[in-house]
């Protein structure tokens, strides 16, 4: 097993590694007052989800970001969401908690650059404005609803370096807490050398057409209202465990429809066609199957995985059952209750596309705020 390294001289760097749910949190570093960044410099992602709470702290290196604080919390934001249609109390409570922890930190920090978004959940929640109020109330914090392309777009832009220079198609999926997003690029026409550099020109957005630089050409792309959590819920009520996966996965390849390279589907797995996920589904089974008993993102983000590789995860998991992954170390406390709809949603898009060359990307849409609000400003070096 190799790791994918097309990219990885590129103009976005590896951020800070992120812990793996269930694993204890890496010490905090304090340094000297003379070390501390200037704020001048700083810029802050902060990525409310369906599922966690996540924030980047971070400064331009060059053509690089360097990051200096991060945040990362599972709040089940959604949970009950499917039912109702409403933020539940408990969980606006629970990301309230996260969010005024990410306000300590831009506060020490001194912050003054910053994106703080919130996704799917709040996107579908009917009372998502009192809850927008609440945290404005309660952290002082503003929190922005930005819609699926956006979302998409910025998970797009983060895996830029993680494009091969031989690719000419290539599926973006970011598989989220309430929402999975799928974007079809076509390089055939960028020179190979400019191809990771084109895709992290999408920032501008995904009909941008004002540049003299080559382009990536979307051909396509979808939010399906169906993640990790949101999947889970609709099949709870199914007792066995094989058959609520086998129901998972064929309902999610049923809402691919929509999707037009999903019609072409068969003719798409060729030479010179890339795959990259970008999720804790996707970093999870990745992790299993390098037999991480601790997670080391060193390890994982870029590592390049078959087909067969990730069935045969999947199947080790469900050869497991529920009891035996809740005790499965690779797998983290957190994600033990998710794993299987990821994995159902994971498994669906390779029946689709099967491939030998999917990337696992351990980053997203935190890293593609940042990377759009620096090269706003023109702060990283072309």
């Amino acid at each position: 097993m190799s790791e994918d390294t097309s990219g990885r001289a590129g103009p976005f760097p590896r951020p800070v590694a992120p812990t793996l749910p269930g694993s204890a949190p890496p010490a905090e570093r304090h340094p000297a007052a003379a070390d501390r960044p200037d704020p001048a410099d700083l810029y802050a992602a902060l990525d409310l989800g369906t599922n966690s709470c996540r924030m980047l702290i971070a400064q331009p290196k060059g053509n690089q970001l360097h990051v200096v604080d991060s945040f990362s919390k599972s709040v089940q934001l959604g949970q009950g969401l499917e039912v109702s249609g409403r933020l539940g109390r408990a969980s606006m409570a629970r990301a309230v908690g996260a969010l005024k922890i990410c306000r300590k930190k831009l506060d020490k920090h001194r912050v003054e650059r910053m994106r703080l978004v919130a996704t799917e959940a709040c996107r579908r929640a009917t009372n998502a404005a009192e809850f927008i109020a609440l945290v404005k109330r309660d952290t002082g914090l503003e929190l922005e609803i930005i819609q699926p392309e956006e979302e998409a777009r910025l998970a797009v832009v983060s895996c830029a370096p993680l494009v091969s220079t031989r690719t000419e198609q290539l599926l973006v999926v970011d598989i989220g807490g309430g929402s999975t997003e799928l974007v079809w690029i076509d390089l055939s026409r960028v020179p190979r050398p400019d191809r990771p550099r084109a895709i992290m020109r999408l920032h501008q957005g995904f009909d941008h057409e004002d540049t003299i630089f080559p382009r990536a050409k979307v051909v396509d792309w979808i939010s399906i209202p169906l993640g990790v959590a949101t999947l889970k819920d609709m099949y709870r009520d199914v007792a066995d465990d094989g058959a609520r996966f086998a129901l998972m996965s064929w309902y999610f390849e049923e809402q691919l429809a929509e999707f037009s390279p999903y019609v072409d589907a068969a003719d798409q797995a060729r030479e010179g066609f890339q795959i990259i996920g970008t999720s804790g589904t996707v970093t999870t089974v990745a992790a299993s199957h390098l037999g991480l008993r601790r997670y080391d993102r060193n390890k994982v983000d870029g590592l390049r995985m078959t087909s067969d590789q990730i069935d045969s995860v999947i199947s080790q998991y469900l050869a497991l059952g529920p009891e035996g992954r809740r005790r499965d170390p690779r797998i983290g406390r957190d994600r033990q209750t998710l794993i299987m709809s990821g994995s159902a949603i994971l498994q669906a898009l390779l029946r689709a596309w099967p491939t030998d060359r999917l990337s696992v990307a351990d980053r997203g849409l935190r890293e593609g705020l940042l990377y759009a609000q620096m090269s706003r400003d023109g702060v990283l070096e072309e």
